[in-house]
């Protein structure tokens, strides 16, 4: 078949029928839940269906304006329960759009970029240095080098030749060529192993567990509260069934803390998307909360720790050194190092070091006889798995004389020069004396070859040149500048940090106590991990914080080790044999910029600009979330325990009725946002990041906490029974009892909220933290009262009585009195 056959794409209507046969060139993901199974979830809660039911006793009771209230409050909810699901599908969407690669693919004629998964079996793709594979391929034309680390675990490139096999999600390191799609989506050959990690269902979060249980607890204690009401009313009270329903309704819909899933799943979901803005992108949202409890992070050094962007610090020629940091002029005596190791660079690299030497060669070379900007090779010879350097040869002005220029391993480099042992020896210890340093170390050589043949025939292999050998390039991959600052303050949070990498030991220390990961010179190898036994191997993690040398393979072991002895593990990775460990972590955490398809279908976190400072920025945000979920549960039972109060002890001590269905849904026109938006947007706390992590089997709902709340609503509860029953005494109407005490009562939910933000700062710190809601929070209370007490249709319809001054001294009366209270509790637990 000709070349000219081969590299035809394919058309429109050929695109479109692949597509159907093979599939999309995608892992399996979560589908987007259906409009049907949401509005099925909101119609089975028990809040939903107590309002369809005092809707419906209204209607029959003829009171219809009370009935359309409650009536137009379930579309509030499949409102709001639409909208926060909109905003959590969003987020996953943006994940997908954000981390698949691109193709460049030729069809109907014209080159065309497109989204990685439109990728079709028959697809011709142009690949180019940098390109990330899209599907698996055969080579048809052309010469590749291809990262292949991230599927093999091999760092070195491996050459690939026409006919020869492309993986998906390989990355080209060289080279330009046209491959044909063979296989896509789960066929590939990450594909198998993606295909095997989606059938694990993802489980539940400890909160939602241990909130079900709460719930299924609340629930059954306010059916039978409710279900008591309901028979003293209709027994004893001579109220009618329908009437004495509808205040079994009431009751339960006060006892009834169905915020709880709310803010669980609002506080979550919103947690995640609020982690976006600081490039981390979550793909499970029960992770947010696994986030403030991570104990160890094991993480990669190779562009996580450090910029994965290598730049020149050191020549090394004979006994004379340069230094990058301390030095600005480069010495004659190194203009020749540079020069062959510029020749025997592309002019426009992605290997990240022949970057580094082009940039270095630009800086101090201009404007001298060693600059080569217009030079291409005749002949090159790539760097393979027999000769761990590549030679480049160009033509002199001499057409007779040729220069070779060559560069790669220095023991290579060193062995084609053909150097004495005691020379070669001399260079090894000046390699190792670099790498301690932290430096990856490159041996340059020159040479030069006379020929008589116009068209010369170059020999097959370079150990056949005579070179000189010039001198030593030593690179180092900068830090990031946040890591140092990051690394601090996971200590101050009491989080052990993990260095995992392939590189040398030497290098591997020589960062870590750069960056201020570690002091210790202790480093754990992977041949030391394959030896050690498992309680052996934890002896040593506790004496070392650099693991160097390390297999893929390896990082699943050190999680389920670390997990055994008590740990909340936080893992990072980017390659398919990375998926396992990712996995198993309590917080797998994927590359975005490097990472496989496979490792982030495996993470719960990915990271968008693979920064380890990004990681600690989620942890903080993670641990501000559940301090949020902590105090909106905090306020929830304070709320609720008033609310209570004033529906069941009127009942039982035969007073008029307090509080009715429409009183209690306009309370929670206050109580879930107060819940769901405006503890949600509470800052975080100063010294979040200066206490230890919480247990991951921590909770929200425990004693103390759930003590502390019933505590403030008690003695909220008994401050306005006993304002009800003085007003009582005193001969005041019930419809001014109610205007007077709901109006009270809706400041005192406001004052629950200050007081619930923060136990250690006064009331007014909540504006000072910043919280933007709160403003809204307090604009909402004024804008309820003033519509129910002074719009006659909504007064009226509530049963209110106008407002009076008398009614404004007697609710601020009870408020006060209230206010008085909380900031008596907060007292007493600050001193605690």
């Amino acid at each position: 078949m000709k070349a000219e056959t081969l590299l035809i794409g394919l058309n429109s209507k050929e695109v479109q029928s692949n597509k159907i046969r093979y599939g999309l060139n995608a892992l399996p993901e979560s589908e987007p839940k259906k409009l049907s199974s949401i509005l099925l979830n909101v119609i089975e809660e028990p809040m939903f269906l107590m309002l369809l039911a005092a809707g419906s006793i209204y209607l029959i009771l003829g009171d219809r304006a009370e009935a359309i209230f409650l009536l137009t409050f379930v579309f509030v909810v499949i409102a709001i329960t639409l909208f926060q699901e909109h905003k959590t599908q969003r987020a996953l969407e943006s994940l997908r759009d954000l981390s698949a690669p691109r193709a460049l693919v030729i069809r109907d004629g014209a080159e065309i970029r497109i989204p990685g998964r439109d990728v079709v079996h028959g697809d011709l793709m142009i690949l180019h240095e940098g390109d990330r594979i899209a599907a698996d391929a055969h080579l048809l034309e052309g010469q590749l080098s291809v990262d292949e680390s991230l599927l093999s675990g091999e760092s070195v490139p491996v050459e690939k030749v026409p006919e020869a096999m492309l993986y998906a999600s390989t990355v080209v390191t060289k080279g330009v060529g046209y491959a044909r799609v063979h296989s896509v989506g789960v066929d590939t050959a990450v594909g198998h192993i993606g295909q095997s990690l989606s059938g694990t269902e993802e489980t539940i979060s400890g909160l939602q567990k241990a909130s079900r249980s709460l719930i299924r607890a609340l629930s059954l204690i306010a059916l039978a509260l409710a279900s008591a009401l309901i028979l003293i009313n209709w027994g004893l009270n001579d109220l009618s069934l329908l009437e004495s329903i509808l205040s079994g309704i009431t009751l339960a819909m006060a006892t009834l803390p169905e915020e709880i899933p709310v803010i669980l799943t609002v506080f979550l979901a919103l947690g995640a998307w609020r982690i976006t803005k600081i490039k981390v992108l979550t793909r499970r949202v029960s992770a947010v909360e696994a986030l403030g409890a991570i104990t160890v992070l094991a993480v990669d050094k190779t562009g996580t720790l450090t910029q994965n962007r290598m730049k020149i610090t050191e020549l090394s020629v004979d006994n004379d050194m340069f230094n990058a940091s301390n030095e600005n002029e480069l010495a004659e005596i190194f203009h020749p190092l540079v020069e062959f190791a510029m020749l025997a660079t592309p002019a426009d690299p992605f290997d990240p070091m022949e970057k580094a030497i082009q940039s270095f060669g630009h800086e101090h070379l201009v404007g001298t006889e060693h600059m080569h900007d217009e030079c291409s090779p005749e002949f090159h010879y790539e760097l393979s798995a027999e000769i761990m350097a590549m030679t480049r040869i160009f033509s002199d002005i001499d057409p007779s004389l040729h220069l070779l220029a060559t560069k790669g391993s220095p023991e290579a480099v060193a062995d084609l020069c053909h150097l004495s042992e005691t020379k070669r020896s001399a260079i090894q210890a000046q390699v190792e004396e670099m790498a301690e340093r932290g430096l990856r170390v490159l041996g340059v050589a020159r040479g030069e070859l006379q020929v008589t043949d116009s068209t010369p025939i170059w020999p097959k292999s370079q150990h056949d040149f005579d070179f000189i050998f010039l001198g030593l390039i030593g690179f180092m991959d900068p830090p990031r500048p946040e890591v140092s600052d990051a690394l601090a303050e996971c200590k101050n949070a009491g989080i052990r940090v993990l260095m995992l990498t392939g590189d040398h030991p030497a290098t591997a220390y020589a960062i870590a106590k750069e960056v201020g990961l570690s002091e210790r010179s202790n480093v754990i190898t992977g041949d030391e991990i394959s030896r050690l036994k498992d309680d052996e191997l934890l002896l040593r993690l506790k004496e070392s914080d650099i693991c160097a040398r390390m297999q893929p393979e390896q990082k699943l072991r050190l999680v389920q080790l670390l997990q055994k002895s008590g740990n909340v593990v936080g893992m990072t990775g980017d390659g398919v044999n990375d998926a396992p460990a990712l996995k198993a972590a309590d917080v797998g955490i994927a590359m975005g910029e490097r990472g496989t398809d496979v490792a982030r279908e495996a993470a719960a976190i990915v990271l968008l600009d693979d920064s380890f400072g990004s990681i600690v920025a989620a942890i903080r945000q993670g641990r501000s979330i559940y301090d949020n979920i902590t105090k909106a549960t905090r306020f929830i039972f304070a709320v609720h325990l008033p609310i209570i109060a004033l529906t069941l002890v009127p009942a039982l001590l035969h007073w008029p009725v307090m509080l009715q269905p429409v009183h209690i849904v306009l309370l929670q026109l206050l109580i879930d946002p107060a819940c769901a938006i405006v503890f949600e947007a509470d800052t975080a706390e100063a010294h979040i990041m200066r206490r230890p992590p919480r247990p991951l089997n921590s909770s929200p709902f425990t004693a103390k906490n759930i003590g502390f709340a019933l505590a403030q609503g008690a003695g909220i509860a008994l401050v306005f029974l006993f304002g009800y029953l003085l007003l009582l005494q005193m001969g005041w109407h019930i419809h001014s009892i109610q205007s007077t005490l709901f109006a009270a009562l809706v400041f005192t939910l406001f004052l629950l909220v200050l007081a619930n933000s923060d136990f250690n700062d006064s009331l007014r710190s909540g504006y000072n933290r910043g919280n933007p809601m709160l403003i809204y929070m307090f604009g909402g209370v004024v804008v309820l009262l003033s519509a129910v007490l002074f719009i006659p249709f909504l007064r009226d319809m509530l049963g209110f009585a106008q407002f009076s001054i008398t009614s404004v001294f007697a609710a601020i009366a009870v408020f006060a009195v209230g206010g008085i209270w909380l900031l008596l509790l907060q007292k007493i637990r600050h001193n605690l």
